[in-house]
């Protein structure tokens, strides 16, 4: 009897493996997009002619080649000659140099580190678009106890490499927010997700160049930025995903939850079905250290969404999870933008408006109308231009009252 149970459970275990296993073959790589978006390509946004600003939002770039070789580099390219007559910027989400950031000489990943890093900057050092780096766990050394000297060496190297000491932000390691004029419209906001979860030092107080003595005081100086721009769009980039389908949200592929050792390498086709279910719900539930459950970014990120979400209209937007994703929570755009040079797993459904397992970045459009305009760039084939994969209008300014208008209503 014992025995027909066992095997009963293992058939039906091995029955809903395949089943989710066929499932995930259908939409596995293929872009997502709710009921909602369905009709996403009818929607017109203003001829690009009619732009004033646009904002590239490259995450996790750090494992990019050549920048006549690397498809992503390609497409920013061809976003930097497109912009190349308007006032644009590109933000950079973190994870800039894989794997440890960048490593002090004599270090075995120096020299690939400084390769990658030169790639980038090579490119942007030919247009006048405006650059912002910042860290992500990769940059600081995957968050070992040493990972802020990684960090430092690393805005050093691009603030000297771009002559602008405002091109890696917040400055130091600090905690932030630092605020970026855009324009009357747009404000930029970066802050360092990663601080809330590293170990070992963590830069805070005047002692360090940061203006916050407190880390509470965060949560009190990002109110006061948005409670003093609520007439126009903020922007607000960091490194860590406040919503995601994907792999630091607990999201597992079936062959991750047969075959957990893949995670160390992947050709460890070991089946360990249940040591791979009980360490996604660990993934989940408890948290790595990169993970949004791990419990230190799970209080910062409780804190911080309690701030965000008395804000509606802004676009909070991060890379860390290797893929393109665009939610939209309590009247406020949340934005994954992480495949700049490897891509991930990303789960169908649940929030999401649009996802995406494939390399690319987002865009932020800007016009003359005061629409911004939000657009997902993934690679063309070789030789051709990058595709449109989603766009969306996610701010439009409210018209103000004609003076009669005005007069009646008094």
């Amino acid at each position: 009897m014992l025995f027909q149970l066992v095997l009963f459970l293992l058939i039906a275990f091995l029955t809903w493996l395949l089943w989710s296993y066929y499932k995930e073959r259908k939409y596995r790589k293929k872009p997502f997009y709710a009921m909602s978006e369905i009709g996403w390509r009818t929607q017109a946004a203003p001829p690009l002619s009619e732009r004033i600003h646009s904002i590239a939002l490259v995450g996790d770039i750090g494992n990019a080649g050549a920048p006549d070789q690397d498809p992503v580099l390609k497409t920013l390219d061809h976003w930097l000659q497109e912009v190349c007559s308007i006032d644009s910027t590109a933000v950079f989400l973190g994870d800039n140099i894989y794997p440890v950031g960048l490593p002090p000489q004599g270090h075995r990943h120096h020299g690939t580190a400084v390769q990658k890093l030169t790639h980038q900057l090579e490119l942007l050092a030919k247009y006048k678009t405006r650059a912002i780096y910042l860290g992500g766990n990769h940059d600081w050394n995957k968050g070992r106890k040493d990972g802020h000297s990684y960090m430092q060496r690393q805005q050093e190297f691009i603030t000297m490499f771009l002559q602008d000491q405002e091109a890696y932000l917040p400055k130091n390691g600090c905690l932030g927010p630092v605020t970026r004029e855009i324009n009357e419209q747009l404000l930029l906001v970066v802050i360092n997700s990663q601080w809330w979860v590293q170990r070992g030092f963590r830069p805070l107080g005047e002692k360090y160049g940061c203006d916050l003595e407190v880390p509470s005081n965060f949560f009190v100086k990002l109110e006061e930025i948005l409670a003093a721009n609520r007439h126009r769009m903020v922007v607000i980039a960091g490194h860590h995903p406040l919503y995601t389908n994907a792999l630091h949200g607990g999201k597992f592929t079936v062959k991750q939850r047969l075959f957990p050792l893949t995670f160390v390498h992947k050709r460890a086709m070991i089946p360990l079905p249940v040591f791979g279910t009980l360490y996604q719900l660990y993934r989940k539930y408890v948290g790595a250290a990169e993970d949004m459950s791990y419990p230190p970014f799970r209080r910062f990120r409780k804190k911080i969404l309690k701030v965000l979400h008395q804000y509606p209209g802004l676009f909070y937007v991060a890379g860390h999870d290797h893929n393109l994703q665009y939610f939209q929570v309590k009247g406020s755009h949340f934005a994954v933008s992480g495949s700049g040079s490897k891509t991930n797993f990303v789960a169908k459904g649940g929030r999401a408006f649009f996802n995406h397992e494939n390399k690319g970045f987002m865009v932020l459009d800007q016009y003359q109308n005061g629409e911004v305009w939000l657009r997902v760039l993934e690679p063309g084939a070789e030789g051709e231009a990058p595709v449109l994969m989603y766009h969306k209008r996610i701010y439009q300014p409210t018209p103000r009252p004609h003076l009669g208008e005005a007069a009646a209503v008094l």
